[in-house]
């Protein structure tokens, strides 16, 4: 029988001393890929020009990248990069001295919160389709973005889970773990992709994919709930949340969530006749 998995793996995919590429830096790359490549077929099958997502495209990766850096900088260790402003905007760390570190600190919230406002503002320049026709595709494929990401903290054994005796569970010897964690980027990561078969599944549907906002609520409420309960089996990242009965992605999680109740609850009532 499995009593856990010993898991050694190097973060590097390649090495040059100062400079590293990692398989997080690999897998963040892989996301945005396989999500552009999905949407351009729903651009493609319903007639949309395909240089229109180019252009929504650069919207999306720098929203997403800068709202995740920012949300980690603010909401999970604010107190450290007050003091080193620089670091929030650049890939280096200059303590104890300078070494290359890329963007290791995300949060998923902040990414998410100003993909929506890039969107707003790619759509002052397009107006070709409206604000939710658009937000709606692109949540469709994030979930599977959202689980390369996740199997990036696991390559760099981060954000992993409290002790389990579960056979499952896993020895993150880099950080000196003796005893088995829950792989809590897997659960992630699993419910990650679950939620995008879903929405491919309900976007096939043309009451639900014409649906205003529809398929965003149903992205928001399926991951920020599982991101809400799988956070009770996870370490607290940040010193502040010890003794905190809700943790800051459990705080960050539930107006998600009401927000995607809402925009479920709005699409429903605007076309009733057609669910």
């Amino acid at each position: 029988m499995l009593n856990s998995i010993i898991w050694d793996v190097n973060p590097a995919l390649l090495d040059l001393g100062n400079f590293q590429i990692r398989y997080y830096s690999v897998l963040f790359a892989l996301a945005f890929i396989v999500s552009y490549f999905i949407i351009k077929r729903f651009y493609k099958n319903e007639g949309v020009p395909v240089t229109e997502l180019d252009s929504l495209t650069v919207y999306v990766v720098l929203g997403g990248l800068i709202g995740a850096r920012l949300g980690h900088c603010l909401f999970y260790d604010w107190d450290y990069f007050s003091n080193h402003l620089l670091e929030i905007i650049l890939p280096v760390s200059f303590t104890p001295d300078f070494h290359f570190t890329g963007f290791q600190g995300l949060a998923s919230h902040g990414g998410a919160i100003v993909v929506i406002v890039s969107i707003l503002l790619f759509k002052r320049k397009s107006t070709k389709k409206s604000f939710f026709w658009v937000i709606d595709r692109v949540a469709v494929p994030t979930g599977f973005a959202g689980a390369f990401i996740r199997l990036g903290n696991l390559m760099n054994s981060e954000i992993y889970g409290h002790h389990t005796d579960l056979p499952w569970g896993f020895i993150f010897a880099r950080n000196g773990e003796t005893l088995p964690s829950h792989p809590t980027q897997l659960y992630e990561a699993f419910f990650y992709v679950i939620t995008s078969l879903v929405l491919l599944r309900l976007y096939k549907v043309e009451r639900f994919r014409n649906a205003k906002g529809f398929l965003l609520g149903v992205f928001f409420i399926m991951v920020f709930t599982a991101r809400f309960f799988i956070e009770f089996v996870k370490e607290n990242q940040v010193a502040f949340e010890e003794g905190m009965t809700l943790n800051m992605g459990q705080w960050l999680s539930i107006p998600v969530v009401l927000v995607g109740i809402f925009l479920v609850v709005r699409a429903l009532k605007i076309n009733p006749k057609k669910f």
